[in-house]
């Protein structure tokens, strides 16, 4: 029997109007110093956005006063069991945006976005020949891992996401489109920001990723390679089937990794796809120019 893990990382998010949010978030890191959890916590007027990592007495306790203010009652978390600390810092921020998407009209999720759908409606309705799956991540997380038949979006931050569905979306505003991100915040605002653009059914993954690698019923099924996340994990298994696959390619060799690694030149840290023998060969390097900085300043 598989020892219970010693640590928790928590995942979650809510948009709610915060009153005083930066003074919240100077008060909220003050209060996860004296927990001694670790993390990466943003605050906005708009609500909360947080992945944090300690202890199982910690990360309870932290739950519990969260959900103790009347404005995080029902918040939702999303929990990992862990061997250690997914964090060396804990960091709170104020940010105008929980998600920096920058468009021209605000993007309340509480009054527009898209339909949410549990795990196992998301699974049935990607089986079906009209619907259009959208990874709402990055290149490079889709790269990692992806949803089977969906969409690579050709953006490299949130921010470039109005502009790109414009450019390449706008013949398909009568399909109905899945939208999914890693635990769901940021389709929060793509599916409404795709709905004000005029399209007609727009869903998205209730929980994202994460949630749906959880279910007990999908076990994650259809999800190819593994789930980027942001802390020192990198990924995560998210298919637990046995059509669990790898999808990613070595940056070097292009033979089949999943591992991602961040460029051992400290002025570079470019994070990418590298299997063993190559994070061996070019000593952690994303380049022979990478590799030729360090060894001169070594």
């Amino acid at each position: 029997m598989k020892p219970k893990s010693e640590y928790a990382i928590l995942l979650y998010y809510k948009f709610v109007k915060v009153p005083d949010a930066e003074q919240f978030a100077q008060e909220h890191l003050a209060y996860c110093k004296e927990l001694d959890v670790k993390g990466r916590i943003l605050i906005s007027d708009e609500g909360i956005n947080g992945t944090l990592s300690g202890t199982i007495a910690q990360t309870e306790q932290y739950m519990k006063d969260l959900r103790a203010n009347p404005l995080f009652s029902d918040i939702v978390f999303k929990i990992d069991e862990a061997d250690g600390h997914a964090f060396k810092k804990i960091f709170v921020r104020y940010k105008k945006e929980l998600v920096t998407f920058r468009v021209e009209d605000e993007l309340d999720p509480n009054v527009i976005t898209g339909e949410h759908l549990a795990p196992k409606d998301f699974y049935e309705m990607m089986q079906r020949d009209d619907v259009v799956i959208l990874d709402g991540r990055t290149g490079y997380e889709f790269d990692l891992g992806h949803f089977r038949g969906s969409i690579r979006p050709e953006v490299d931050s949130f921010k470039e996401f109005p502009d790109w569905i414009r450019e390449n979306m706008s013949e398909l505003k009568d399909k109905p489109i899945l939208t999914y991100c890693t635990g769901g915040i940021r389709c929060e605002k793509l599916s409404g920001f795709m709905m004000k653009e005029g399209f007609q059914q727009v869903y998205q993954l209730d929980g994202g990723i994460v949630t749906y690698g959880k279910d007990p019923e999908v076990q994650g099924q259809l999800f190819d390679g593994k789930c980027y996340v942001f802390d020192e994990r990198i990924s995560v298994q998210i298919n637990h089937t046995d059509e669990d696959i790898v999808v990613g390619r070595c940056h070097h060799c292009g033979q089949p990794a999943d591992q991602f690694i961040n460029c051992a030149n400290d002025a570079c840290h470019l994070q990418h796809i590298c299997c063993e023998d190559c994070e061996t060969q070019h000593s952690g390097h994303c380049s022979d120019e990478c590799e030729a900085i360090t060894n001169a300043v070594g």
